[in-house]
């Protein structure tokens, strides 16, 4: 994602495939300033443990945001236990009303295995079709390989792998230095 503040930055494709019992989270781990690459291993892709429960994170836009994002949603989670929907939408109404957090710039995926979410600051908490869900840079590239990759009899996590290394070979703001995560359902 880049915004106007900081024209240029790039970073991290994060595609999330459910199938077979599982959902699997891969994301890219590049950072790009124009067409330098500062860094190549990011991590955005994070396992929040909660009372025994498991929810996946993966996170595009800016770190110091998603981090913000992140601790937020842990707390709605804390207040809210196994209700991933509950939280993940009280916490994009807190994200679109709040003056402070309407600011932040970036996007989350969520799963706990069974939901699977796209969070925006724009208020919007969606259930991806397809089972197939991607944002960041190089998120369109690695949704279309994922779909196409789920006609055949591939796992989730050959098919996340294989559509973010298609993404990866297109996009160049997306690199193969995969994080990847696993719930069943």
């Amino acid at each position: 994602m880049a915004d106007d503040r900081f024209p240029g930055w790039h970073g991290t494709t994060i595609l999330a495939v459910r199938r077979g019992g599982k959902v699997v989270v891969a994301g890219d781990g590049q950072v790009s300033v124009g067409q330098t690459v500062m860094k190549g291993t990011a991590r955005k892709v994070r396992r929040l443990s909660l009372g025994g429960r498991d929810v996946v994170v993966g996170f595009a836009g800016s770190t110091a945001d998603a981090f913000t994002l992140l601790e937020r949603l842990e707390k709605k989670l804390e207040a809210s236990p196994g209700q991933l929907q509950r939280a993940c939408v009280d916490l994009a109404k807190d994200w679109r009303m709040d003056k402070y957090l309407r600011n932040l710039e970036a996007m989350l995926i969520v799963t706990d295995g069974t939901d699977l979410l796209v969070v925006t600051g724009a208020g919007d908490v969606l259930e991806p079709e397809h089972d197939v869900a991607a944002i960041g840079s190089g998120g369109n590239f690695a949704l279309a390989a994922a779909r196409g990759l789920l006609q055949s009899d591939l796992d989730a996590e050959a098919v996340a792998r294989q559509a973010m290394q298609i993404a990866a070979d297109i996009c160049v703001y997306t690199n193969g230095r995969l994080t990847v995560e696993v719930l069943e359902a």
